[in-house]
């Protein structure tokens, strides 16, 4: 196929007819912007040729109501659909093997409601893993297990998975089941969630181990052999600390948000945003920090990554949406490239968006999976 005298790839032509089809949907929700197409179009163009360019990454999510933490949806070609359209290359998409013993106490935080019978929680763990598997063999999702395995999808065209862990509680001190998890395609481990574990403390609840507990230091040193990405998510800021000390690559904080943030405004999420000095520890060490997506506005979500970013340098700030049934601003992923153009358009350079919409973390897991 030709474009202008010039042969198109398959690449090619698969991101000019997604480029063609945005560009119609969103002329058909401009309403009177649709006076000064090239004022409102052009910004998209950058965005969209920013994402055909560079891989990109959302470090975070559960794929939305029916994704993976559902409990009766099935995987579908749904998400492979959401991806095209949005132009989003990779989600690293995160299991909760603690979702079947959540829910929210009097103060209407998550919590664990009951303690689970030993194996419990490791055989839904499995469970989930075969949701993985079914979507990857029948619904246009590839599985991404190395950096090849990533530029090769993008190179294609093709949606991706980088396959997640939200919270080690399943362990129950046996490292040998975070191997068949690793043997199963799991990329990137997050220590802790809502549930307490053997591993270390998090941000709301009981200080238990002080940090990081001896067998914690031993999962990390384990995902560090096999080639794993940490993810130090939710955990309080001893553990994080204590697990700096112990890895040997950079970690990842997948979703949260400055303490205070101002462009998020109030929110009940305070106890798991966090504080300069905590991310400061994490990027020292080469980490990254993915922002989720609970703000008002896109506009507001860029201020969000600049907060983070002002305090830790371009270099380490990331996109972890925390998709799920949740409300937020990606409920699907249609409409990525309005983030990638609200972020040129707010101030960030070409360079530094590649950076922080998947640059960044593909740093983290070439260092990691090697």
């Amino acid at each position: 196929m030709t474009c202008c005298g010039h042969a198109l790839t398959r690449r090619d032509w698969m991101w000019a007819t997604t480029l063609s089809s945005a560009g119609a949907m969103l002329a058909g929700c401009a309403g009177t912007r649709a006076e000064a197409p090239a004022a409102s179009e052009a910004p998209l163009a950058d965005a969209t040729a920013l994402l055909r360019d560079n891989i990109s990454i959302d470090v975070h999510t559960h794929a939305g109501a029916n994704g993976i933490t559902s409990r009766t949806a099935r995987p579908s070609d749904d998400l492979a659909r959401q991806m095209r359209a949005g132009r989003i290359a990779v989600l690293c998409l995160a299991d909760v093997p603690d979702g079947p013993i959540l829910g929210r106490n009097a103060r209407n935080v998550l919590v664990a409601l009951r303690t689970p019978e030993p194996g419990f929680l490791y055989g839904y763990h499995l469970d989930r893993l075969a949701w993985v598997d079914e979507l990857v063999a029948k619904h246009g999702i590839r599985r991404a297990l190395t950096v090849a395995d990533l530029k090769a999808a993008h190179a294609a065209g093709q949606p991706a998975i980088i396959v997640d862990i939200e919270g080690l509680d399943f362990l129950e001190k046996k490292l040998e089941r975070l191997e068949e998890s690793y043997r199963r395609g799991v990329r990137t481990m997050q220590l802790v969630h809502y549930t307490p574990n053997d591993i270390g403390d998090f941000q709301t609840g009981p200080v238990v181990h002080h940090g990081l507990s001896p067998f914690g230091a031993d999962v990390i040193r384990a995902c560090d052999r096999l080639g794993v990405v940490v993810d130090v998510a939710h955990a309080t800021a001893d553990t994080v600390t204590q697990a700096l000390r112990v890895s040997t690559t950079p970690l990842l904080l997948s979703h949260t948000a400055l303490r205070g943030s101002r462009a998020q405004g109030p929110t009940p999420l305070t106890e798991r945003q966090i504080t300069p000095d905590h991310a400061r520890a994490l990027a020292e060490a080469g980490g990254s920090i993915g922002i989720w997506h609970f703000f008002p506005s896109l506009e507001r979500y860029v201020d969000g990554l600049k907060e983070m970013a002002d305090v830790v340098g371009v270099d380490h700030v990331s996109i972890g949406t925390d998709t799920a049934s949740t409300p937020g601003l990606f409920s699907e992923y249609d409409h990525f490239p309005r983030l990638v153009d609200a972020m040129l358009r707010g101030g960030f350079t070409p360079a530094d968006a590649a950076k922080v919409v998947g640059g960044n973390y593909l740093r983290i897991f070439a260092a990691a999976t090697g």
